[in-house]
C-alpha cells in the first residue's frame, strides 16, 4: 500500500475533511482526458467523487499512468479535498499525489446496453455498477433497520437450522439432499423452529437462508432467498398484523434516513416511501375478492389464492401497503388457525406493497389446540412422526402464538423501485441459474 503522511478517509466521509489533504483508495468508475488534465470518477465502496489529476501539480509518471488507466484499475489518489456544488457527491479532490496499484484493459461490462444473461453471467463484476452498489447498500440499510426494530421491541434473534426433515409449506417445493445414510431437505422456513423459541423466550425472529424448489420464472422469485419470520407468544392475527404494520413503518423510515444517496442513484421517488404511515388499509379476503371481481386486469375465481397479478390489482388500489386477511383456510398451510367465527376461513395475513409489487409478507395465528392440529397434518397428508416435536409445544403449555415471514429480497426491491428482485440478491439463485 502507498505509504502517505495524509489521512486515509471515505468518498463518504470527503464532507469531514474540506480544505484537508487525504488519500483515497479505490478503483476508476470512470475517466476523461483533456490536454493537462485528467478527471478520474473513483469509486470505493462507500461512494463515487471527481479527482483533477493536474499536470504540473502531480509527478510526471503518476499522470502517464492515469492517463493509460482503464476501467476498475485500482488506485490510491492524494490531494486536498475542496467542496464543488457541480461534482458528484459534492465533493471533488484536487490531486498531488498517489500510485496506480493495477492497470486495468478490457473490462467486460461497459458503459453501454448489456444483455440481462450476460450480467448475469458476470454478476460477480456487475456488483461494482452505481446500480448494484445502490441496491447492495440499501439492502443493507434494510436489513440493519429490520434488526434495530426488533432488538428495541425486545425480541431475540433465533437461528433456525438449513437442514430440517419436514416440510413446512408443503413438500413439492423441497429441495431433497443426501445426509449421511439418510435424506434431508434445505429449509423452507424458520417458523416452526421460531415456535418453539417463542414458547421459551417470549419474542424472537429467526433472519436466515430458505429455499424453494419452486418452478417459476417470474419476477418476484428465487430459489434461495433471506426471510425474516417473528413469532410471538400470548398473540393473535391483529397483534401480528400490528407488528407487522410498524416494523415495515421503522424499516421504510431508516432506510429514508440513512440511505438516500442510494435511493437518489436509483431515481427512486422517495415520496411513494414517505407515504408509508399507519395505519395501513386492512380488507378481508372477501373484500379483496369483491374488488378483484370488478377489475379487467384479473381472472380470479372465488376460493382460489391470489396470483401475482391479482396481488397487483389490489396493491395499486393503495398508497400504502394493504393487508387482506382471512383467506380460504383449504388455500393456506396447516399450521394457520381457523377463525371461530367463520370456519372456512384461516386467521391469517397477506402484507402486499404498494405500486403494484405484490405480497411481502404472510403471516398468521398458528393453531394451538393439539388434536385440531393432529387433524390437519392428517388431512395435508404429512408424516406424523416428523412432527413429534412440533406437536410437544401443544402438549406442554400451549398458548396463542402468532407470526408472520417476510421476503427480504421483495420487501427490498419494493423499497428500490427494482422491478425483478434478481437484482436485490449479491448473488442470485433461479430456475435456469446458479452461477457464479
Amino acid at each position: 500500500m502507498t505509504s502517505t503522511d495524509a489521512p486515509v478517509t471515505s468518498v463518504a466521509d470527503l464532507s469531514e475533511h474540506v480544505g484537508e489533504r487525504v488519500a483515497l483508495r479505490g478503483w476508476v468508475y470512470n475517466r476523461s482526458s483533456k490536454g493537462k488534465l485528467h478527471f478520474v470518477q473513483l469509486r470505493d465502496g462507500s461512494g463515487l467523487v471527481q479527482c483533477v489529476v493536474f499536470k504540473k501539480n502531480v509527478p510526471e509518471e503518476l499522470f502517464e499512468a492515469v492517463g493509460h488507466l482503464g476501467q476498475e484499475s485500482s488506485l490510491t489518489l492524494i490531494g486536498n479535498v475542496s467542496a464543488d456544488e457541480r461534482a458528484p457527491g459534492g465533493f471533488e479532490l484536487q490531486v498531488d499525489g498517489g500510485e496506480v496499484h493495477h492497470a486495468v484493459d478490457g473490462y467486460p461490462i461497459t458503459p453501454k446496453e448489456h444483455g440481462v444473461d450476460y450480467l448475469l453471467s458476470q454478476r460477480h463484476l456487475w456488483l461494482r455498477s452505481k446500480r448494484q452498489w445502490a441496491i447492495m447498500r440499501l439492502r443493507d440499510g434494510v436489513i440493519t433497520g429490520l434488526r434495530r426494530f426488533f432488538d428495541e421491541q425486545g425480541f431475540v434473534c433465533i437461528d433456525s437450522p438449513i437442514f430440517t426433515p419436514n416440510a413446512c409449506e408443503g413438500t413439492s417445493t423441497l429441495f431433497e439432499v443426501d445426509y449421511f445414510d439418510d435424506k434431508a431437505f434445505l429449509t423452507q422456513s424458520g417458523q416452526l423452529y421460531a415456535e418453539a423459541a417463542c414458547m421459551a423466550l417470549g419474542k424472537v425472529y429467526t433472519f436466515g437462508p430458505t429455499f424453494r424448489a419452486e418452478k417459476s420464472k417470474t419476477r418476484r422469485h428465487l430459489t434461495e432467498f433471506w426471510m425474516l419470520e417473528p413469532e410471538v407468544a400470548y398473540a393473535d392475527l391483529d397483534d401480528v398484523m400490528r407488528l407487522a404494520e410498524d416494523m415495515i413503518t421503522y424499516a421504510v423510515r431508516h432506510v429514508l434516513e440513512h440511505r438516500r444517496p442510494e435511493l437518489d442513484a436509483l431515481e427512486r421517488d422517495v415520496s411513494k416511501l414517505e407515504a408509508i404511515e399507519p395505519p395501513f388499509p386492512r380488507i378481508t379476503y372477501d373484500e379483496a375478492a369483491e374488488i378483484l371481481k370488478e377489475s379487467p386486469d384479473s381472472e380470479f375465481v372465488y376460493g382460489d389464492d391470489f396470483g401475482a397479478p391479482d396481488e397487483t390489482v389490489l396493491s395499486n388500489r393503495f398508497d400504502k401497503p394493504v393487508m387482506v386477511h382471512r383467506y380460504p383456510a383449504g388455500v393456506k398451510s396447516f399450521y394457520m388457525k381457523r377463525d371461530p367465527e367463520a370456519p372456512d376461513k384461516a386467521l391469517c395475513v397477506d402484507v402486499l406493497g404498494t405500486e403494484g409489487v405484490g405480497e411481502i409478507i404472510g403471516g398468521s395465528q398458528r393453531e394451538d389446540d393439539l388434536d385440531v392440529l393432529l387433524e390437519r397434518i392428517k388431512e395435508h397428508n404429512l408424516p406424523q412422526e416428523f412432527f413429534d416435536w412440533y406437536l410437544d409445544l401443544r402438549r406442554y403449555g400451549t398458548v396463542p402464538h402468532a407470526g408472520f415471514g417476510l421476503g427480504l429480497e421483495r420487501f427490498v426491491g419494493w423499497i428500490a423501485g427494482v422491478e425483478h428482485i434478481r437484482e436485490c440478491s449479491p448473488f442470485p439463485r433461479m430456475m435456469s441459474r446458479i452461477q457464479p
